[in-house]
């Protein structure tokens, strides 16, 4: 029986296909009786294409999930500081921090179940999870009440974005992947751009014009509808979904994978304060609300190229070196949150902490597709660890909203979640000492 490892495959177009020789070696084992390994299922499957233009549309699509999706949830800082003064006037910040918190947990912790109902399911599962998250933005415009935040934007849109962002994830990695990194960061960056847009109009129609609150999210539903009607319509799996058991256990036996989910569990208790909290400080120290808001556009738009450059260099200096790095500058960078007291000094803030902390999402989801080599099991790895993960977005801003509550500054917020920042960059940089390469290695 021929080696899996000499299988060979053809191209047509910008897709790979299964080639005859592979076809036979898999005919043959069965005819002979013999088992098929997994091995010879992945020759069988032929390389990724690292291109081509049904490559490329898949990466457009994934790129207009996370536009409407995580570039939205991007955005909370202006609804928290809007949310604060109207709607929920009556209630704390670290109450209203709780929306935005649950809806990111929600989002990547729902991956636990959306990366792997994309593998062993298919498709299919964008459609619903879209009309969902669309029926959730008109129905925060219709919100008043607490609970009815809590339900619409907390519960409801965040769990349609779980079956919309790590089908993108996984789909993408199938047609890269030494190109892998730089493309999973392309995509990521679709945040940053909603990160840049949707706080300016959000901003504009809430503080700048007669446009009521309900339309301002009306609004905001059209502009993401096109977008996510294009991502259903263009993203195509390159592999067949895979037949065995949903969740796949032998991934917590791997020391790599446990590693880079507690690093990202840390780096995710962290990252978000900034996102949350910068308009909040900004505010304090004397700036307008208007420009306050801004300041989630300014580190989005900076995000931007932290999401495609390091992408580019972690498929060349090593996609755990670049994650590790990120974890750690991240924590440093939150650190001075409490040093700039000027506009000018703020805005220089926001710029460089948007493209540090920008990388960390891309290079996480291209760190944990190291660990398995079945492209079909891709979005089953990333759901299961950013799922574990989730549950720092649920512990990390409320934290720190009690903090403000209780200190009346950010001094303790600095502290403390820089800390957790610079403890996720270590426990990454350890993850190497699980591979072939070590610590000094270009992996």
């Amino acid at each position: 029986m021929t080696s899996p490892t000499t299988a060979t495959t053809t191209r047509t177009g910008p897709c790979t296909r299964i080639s005859e020789k592979s076809k036979h070696d898999l005919n043959k084992s069965a005819q002979d009786g013999e088992p098929i390994t997994e091995d010879e299922e992945i020759a069988a499957l032929g390389p990724a294409p690292d291109g081509g233009l049904k490559a490329w549309l898949n990466a457009a699509g994934g790129f207009c999930i996370f536009f409407s999706c995580l570039g939205f949830t991007s955005c909370f800082g202006v609804l928290q500081e809007y949310y604060s003064t109207h709607q929920l006037r009556d209630h704390t910040m670290n109450q209203i921090a709780w929306i935005g918190s649950l809806a990111s947990f929600i989002q990547f912790a729902g991956g636990a179940l959306g990366g792997p109902m994309f593998d062993r399911y298919g498709v299919w599962i964008l459609r619903p999870a879209t009309f969902v998250y669309v029926l959730g933005l008109m129905m925060v415009s219709l919100c008043t009440e607490y609970y009815q935040f809590m339900l619409a934007q907390g519960i409801l849109m965040s769990t349609a974005v779980a079956f919309l962002q790590f089908p993108a994830f996984a789909v993408v990695s199938q047609y890269f992947d030494k190109k892998r990194a730089a493309a999973l960061g392309l995509i990521v960056s679709g945040s940053s751009i909603g990160g840049i847009i949707f706080p300016i109009v959000l901003s504009k129609l809430l503080n700048s014009s007669t446009v009521s609150f309900g339309w301002s999210i009306r609004i905001v539903a059209f502009i993401i509808l096109p977008f996510m009607v294009f991502a259903c319509v263009a993203i195509r799996p390159r592999v067949p979904p895979r037949t065995t058991t949903v969740f796949i256990g032998e991934a917590w036996r791997m020391p790599k994978y446990v590693l880079l989910v507690v690093s990202f569990f840390f780096m995710m208790m962290g990252m978000w304060t900034p996102v949350f909290y910068i308009p909040v400080y900004a505010v304090s120290r004397g700036m307008k609300p208007v420009l306050a808001s801004y300041l989630l556009a300014i580190i989005n738009g900076s995000s931007t190229f932290g999401r495609i450059i390091p992408g580019i260099l972690a498929d060349k200096l090593g996609r755990l070196n670049i994650f590790a790095f990120s974890g750690i500058a991240t924590g440093v960078m939150v650190f001075c949150i409490n040093e700039p007291r000027t506009n000018t000094g703020i805005i220089v803030y926001a710029i460089f902490f948007g493209f540090i902390s920008g990388t960390i999402i891309s290079s996480a989801s291209a760190a944990i597709s190291l660990c398995t080599k079945d492209p079909r099991n891709i979005g089953t790895y990333m759901g299961m660890g950013m799922g574990i993960s989730a549950f720092a977005v649920l512990l990390g801003p409320p934290i720190n909203g009690a903090l403000i509550d209780s200190y009346g500054g950010f001094t303790q917020v600095s502290i403390f979640s820089g800390v957790v920042s610079l403890v996720g960059g270590t426990v990454a940089l350890a993850s190497k000492f699980a591979t072939p390469e070590g610590i000094l290695g270009k992996v």
